[in-house]
């Protein structure tokens, strides 16, 4: 009797996911506040290391009591010259001799953004579910291999290659984290190691494709494919010299499909509740089991699908570093968003803008690199500990007091 009390309390907690309009809205808001201020905060940070990295501001300090406004003026100058070569590397170069050159590193944003968008609306899905899908990187690599090889070894009429090989990348992606799916389900295997762990097989499994005569260029020994095929290839949508292609239409179709699955369909409440609460969605008749291995393998689909906008759109060629470091830095762009679809994406543009943005901050402003991971670092910091938001921010201090 005691039992069946507890579990009718549980299953309230499903019903709770029903929640009314203007409740979502207002959580919805709060975590978005909570995002824009991590933000905010991360800048100043940043701002902060990149007046104690420039060496016009390390000169001038040495003589700080004698002339204090000549190092003032210095931090003033490194941290506005920093900032506003990111905003002319990744938004609109104002300095740029004509309108090409003006508006391009915008869409070179949209072009980093699109596989960071694919790879964490995938993470943010398997994370509403409770599950900590840390394998996006290896689904990303074995999504490239089997799109790449039907991209490049096998023709196919223009429009129906593009689909096939972008089909196989999401089947690729799918399969790799079905694996941890499975054994989270059968095993109770902890997905956190085991999707760790299939990020290294992949990479040395891709690694040693790359031997096969298959996958080589005839004649060559480099550890690459051939080019993809011209039919697989995504169209571009503006043409030369922007890189900009179909890919990113994609990825906004996908924004919206993922946002129907989770927030309309019944498999979306169902893995919403599994996340929610896990006993009481057993309780109500789902089999957690069978949600947790869906789960994963839309979660690998969507990383797959990251992979295809690469090999299909501006890499062209299968090597073992093709996902970069974007398998991970979907994680962040996830949490960003709080796994919300349109959060995600958003998320998504940002840290493409911050890349996109990285290398004219470097070379104009004479700013390290590092200081951009050391923004994305601090941004996963401060949303891992909101209370630490909240802190920093009167106004939202006095709103979660309220």
């Amino acid at each position: 009797m005691k039992r069946l009390k507890q579990s009718k309390g549980t299953v309230g907690s499903v019903t709770d996911l029903a929640q009314p309009e203007h409740s979502r809205w207002k959580v919805w808001l709060d975590q978005a506040g909570l995002s824009i201020a991590a933000v905010v905060i991360a800048l100043g940070i940043g701002a902060v290391l990149i007046a104690a990295t420039n060496l016009e501001v390390q000169r001038a300090s040495g003589y700080f009591f004698a002339r204090p406004t000549d190092t003032l003026m210095a931090i003033w100058h490194s941290v506005a010259d920093a900032y506003v070569s990111m905003f002319r590397g990744s938004v609109f170069d104002f300095n740029a001799p004509n309108w090409q050159r003006a508006v391009r590193p915008f869409t070179e944003t949209l072009v980093f953004a699109t596989p960071l968008i694919c790879a964490g609306l995938g993470l943010s899905v398997g994370f509403r579910a409770g599950l900590f899908n840390i394998g996006a990187q290896g689904q990303m690599l074995m999504g490239a291999a089997l799109g790449g090889y039907v991209g490049f070894a096998i023709p196919m009429p223009a429009g129906v290659h593009l689909i096939a090989a972008l089909l196989g990348a999401i089947l690729g992606g799918a399969i790799w984290a079905g694996i941890a799916g499975v054994l989270k389900a059968q095993t109770g295997a902890n997905e956190v190691i085991v999707t760790i762990m299939l990020n290294s097989v992949a990479l040395f499994l891709l690694s040693w494709l790359l031997t096969l005569p298959t996958f080589l260029v005839p004649g060559s020994t480099n550890p690459q494919s051939p080019p993809v095929l011209e039919g697989a290839q995504f169209p571009a949508l503006i043409g030369p010299p922007f890189r900009l292609h179909a890919g990113f239409l994609v990825a906004l179709l996908a924004t919206a499909v993922v946002w129907w699955l989770i927030e309309r369909s019944t498999i979306g409440f169902e893995i919403r509740a599994v996340g929610h609460n896990m006993e009481a969605a057993r309780f109500a008749g789902m089999s957690v089991g069978m949600v947790t291995i869906r789960t994963m393998m839309i979660s690998g689909a969507l990383a797959g699908l990251a992979a295809g906008t690469l090999i299909l759109g501006t890499e062209s060629r299968l090597e073992s570093g093709i996902a970069g470091s974007i398998g991970f830095d979907a994680i962040t762009v996830a949490l960003l968003g709080r796994n919300r679809p349109v959060g995600t994406a958003l998320a998504g543009v940002l840290f493409g803008a911050l890349k996109a943005g990285g290398f004219l901050m470097q070379t104009a402003a004479n700013t390290p690199i590092d200081i951009v991971l050391v923004l994305q670092s601090v941004i996963v910091l401060l949303i891992a500990a909101p209370a630490l938001v909240r802190a920093a921010i009167p106004f939202m201090r006095a709103e979660k007091k309220s």
